[in-house]
């Protein structure tokens, strides 16, 4: 299976991945989804959402166990992030098999749409949407970078995007979702374990600071009559890394635009996204609010005009604590310790979820730490061990 997917939008300059929503190279991960459903014998299924289903058992007896990930990337992402939870799902099942497991419940493997946001900007839109927690006018308002509507996209990609919105029936079928994902970090490589569980996903949104100057020309424009908005805005990246490091936090600007774009010419407009994680909501505001304070300091400072949006946020989410005991008891019956219980800064659909249906999620050992590269990592020890540790979670829920 991890060689049937390894080609698909893989760009041969970078090595990382090209999963966007609604692309070619997104289909192309849906029909490797389809056929691993179609080989198993499950039945198969897409949302009005865009998600797929992979089902075994009664679809509609409720109380089923789902497991599963997402297959989209960031831009020139990792090969783990997402796919390792859906190939590992399947591989669980099979395993389940090979152990001729009894299932009384109803089993699920699913592949959320556009989790990472990298085309249309906003994560976990076939979650969000099933939850409730993005509205039908939002998801049509979103837009790439080349001013494609996810409506248009959509269409192009043979899905209709009007039958798109809240989907409560599917949720209230649903008993219990786990899922696995590649640690997005080394806490796993520095307590020597091969698997964690999740205990809670830190509080995180995005913030676009747009930073408006006058343009001009770069060679003739003396410095002091410059309203140049590129000084601002890297004087706010700086005041970023220090923030966040004063209240043990994460703030990035990963992202920017520039207007008018030229070598030779002082920028009107400059556009930076920020993203912010702390691992509670009072420390994530200090975080946020001193930022833009500085930036506004800063703006003022050199005359130039700046508007902060709040495009998303998303506040911390505690995972179920019996679903999360649970899995501790069953993984603990198997080892001489138990599991390390850990946070992550990173959002997933699991996340998402968890507002609606009882969610947990484990993480597969990362020893190199790097996410959203190509560099990120796990080995095949350890994704053996993840699968195993699936297995005996979706045994102990759904094969009682």
């Amino acid at each position: 299976m991890w060689r049937d997917l390894s080609s698909i939008g893989r760009d041969v300059g970078s090595g990382g991945y090209r999963r966007y929503a609604w692309t070619g190279a997104d289909s192309d991960c849906r029909a490797w989804f389809k056929a691993q459903a179609d080989t198993r014998g499950l039945t198969y299924e897409l949302d009005r959402n865009g998600n797929q289903w992979a089902w075994l058992g009664d679809r509609a007896a409720g109380d089923a166990v789902v497991t599963g990930s997402h297959l989209d990337s960031v831009p020139d992402g990792g090969a783990f992030d997402g796919p390792l939870g859906v190939v590992s799902s399947f591989a669980a099942l099979d395993e389940l098999r090979a152990r001729e497991a009894h299932f009384t419940r109803p089993l699920a493997i699913v592949n959320f749409g556009d989790e990472e946001g990298a085309r249309f900007g906003l994560a976990c839109v076939g979650s969000r949407l099933t939850a409730g927690q993005l509205t039908v006018e939002a998801a049509h308002r979103l837009r790439d970078g080349d001013g494609v509507s996810l409506p248009q996209a959509m269409e192009a990609a043979g899905h209709d995007p009007y039958g798109i919105g809240p989907d409560p029936e599917r949720l209230a079928r649903i008993g219990a979702f786990v899922e696995l994902h590649v640690e997005q970090g080394r806490a796993l490589d520095l307590t020597g374990d091969p698997v964690g569980i999740a205990s809670a996903i830190w509080p995180h949104g995005r913030w676009r600071f747009d930073f408006r100057g006058e343009a001009n020309h770069a060679g003739t424009t003396r410095l002091v009559d410059r309203r140049d908005p590129m000084l601002s805005y890297a004087e706010t990246v700086l005041a970023a890394r220090r923030e966040a490091e004063l209240a043990g936090a994460v703030a990035t600007f990963g992202k920017i635009s520039v207007e008018p774009n030229g070598v030779n010419a002082i920028p009107s407009l400059v556009r930076g996204w920020l993203d912010s994680r702390a691992a509670d909501q009072a420390t994530l505001d200090t975080v946020v609010t001193g930022i833009e304070k500085a930036a506004r300091e800063y703006a003022d400072r050199h005359g130039i005009d700046l508007d902060v949006v709040r495009e998303s946020f998303t506040p911390v989410i505690e995972f179920e604590d019996a679903l999360r005991d649970e899995l501790g008891t069953i993984l603990g019956a198997r080892t001489e310790r138990p599991l390390p219980v850990l946070g992550t800064g990173a959002g997933h659909d699991a996340g998402i979820l968890s507002g609606s249906i009882p969610t947990a999620m484990l993480f597969v050992r990362n020893p190199t730490g790097v996410s959203h590269s190509p560099a990120e990592h796990a080995t095949e020890d350890d994704c053996l061990a993840g699968v195993t540790a699936l297995a005996d979670v979706l045994e102990g829920l759904a094969c009682r």
